[in-house]
């Protein structure tokens, strides 16, 4: 198949690269990425087009994997470019945007598989998971795309949303709790109790410290992206009559570690730092 991935990041790249692995024509936009992105999508095959309308033609399927800030962007901007194939958005977005990006695309023509993507960029033996929800044939098409690659798809007997749900409920808890672990720490710390803290978790919850070490290094250098993610998780919430605060709560933690942007060097202390200073 001819695809056109926007935008290849770390874990669209990883997509674009297995796709290519198995004979599928890899497209990406050039215009406005960085120099990072450049190197990464010429390492891992991806073709270059200069422009969207390049991008797009010929093409049977596009693959957005973008910042959930800017999902609905992207999807507008095909949609002006009139492209009325299948639009796979897998982005961590809540339903109520994974519905709004279907309408944007519906007004092209375009066949939109609502994606939800669970697990980390599959670099070697790495594997994550595609769930797929929305219009049969489009889903069958999205989940063909995948065979044969680290990516295992499972389709979701639900419309437009179902995907999204299941994506936001997964990362509520893994990326929510871990938000919650961090500020925990950050408050014994700015009360000066941390010994007291310390001792309290090694008598009762001795796992406790090694999972605070595993969210600070993790969580930091994607914060930048986890905000807007908990923001989705929060309206998620919200949409369903649920209290939207947890996750409120996480995207303002995750805010204050922007500055640890894909750094690869976290120094835990320096994590719990950045959030009271």
């Amino acid at each position: 198949m001819n695809v056109l991935l926007l935008h290849p990041g770390a874990m669209g790249s990883s997509l674009g690269a297995a796709l290519v692995d198995r004979g599928h024509q890899v497209h990406w936009v050039t215009a406005g990425r960085s120099e990072a992105t450049l190197q990464r999508a010429h390492a891992d095959g991806l073709i270059a087009a200069a422009d969207l309308t390049d991008g797009l033609h010929g093409a049977d399927i596009v693959l957005s994997v973008c910042p959930p800030e800017f999902a609905t962007d992207v999807a507008a901007k095909v949609t002006q470019a009139g492209f009325s194939g299948i639009y796979l958005d897998a982005n961590a977005i809540s339903p109520d945007t994974a519905r709004r990006v279907e309408e944007l695309t519906a007004n092209a023509g375009a066949t939109m598989v609502d994606g939800g993507i669970i697990g980390p960029p599959i670099r070697d033996a790495a594997r994550n998971l595609l769930y797929l929800s929305g219009d049969a044939d489009g889903v069958a098409t999205a989940s063909d795309l995948f065979a044969g690659t680290n990516v295992e798809t499972i389709t979701l007997d639900a419309p437009v949303g179902g995907a999204s749900a299941t994506k936001m409920a997964f990362a509520g808890w893994t990326k929510g709790s871990s938000a919650l672990l961090l500020a925990v720490r950050a408050m014994a710390e700015a009360e000066g109790v941390t010994a007291g803290l310390d001792h309290a978790w090694q008598t009762m919850l001795p796992d406790l410290p090694d999972q605070l070490r595993r969210a600070a290094i993790g969580s930091a250098p994607k914060a930048w992206r986890f905000e807007a993610e908990m923001r989705e998780i929060a309206a998620t919430f919200d949409g369903v009559g649920l209290p939207a605060g947890f996750h409120e709560a996480a995207a303002d933690v995750y805010g204050r570690l922007a500055g640890c942007r894909d750094s690869t060097d976290v120094d835990p202390d320096d994590v719990i730092e950045r959030l009271t200073s």
